[in-house]
């Protein structure tokens, strides 16, 4: 019996687990930032070209669809 409640004590001492978990939820977030980053510099790279475009095509009379 004392066996027992000596292993069960270990088990709940150990931490790797636990650390394991908060690293990944960092991992998660940190990728999650990069992705909505990236996503919103690409929107905005997308309206320069397609102003660059717009101003391209005024000046030889064909305006592009963006």
């Amino acid at each position: 019996m004392n066996k027992v409640l000596s292993d069960i004590r270990l088990f709940l001492r150990q931490e790797e687990g636990v650390t394991a978990i908060e690293y990944s939820l960092i991992a998660f977030l940190i990728a999650t930032v990069i992705i909505l980053a990236t996503m919103s510099i690409g929107i905005n790279l997308q309206n320069v070209f397609c102003n660059v475009a717009k101003g391209i095509g005024n000046g030889i009379n064909q305006v592009p669809a963006c």
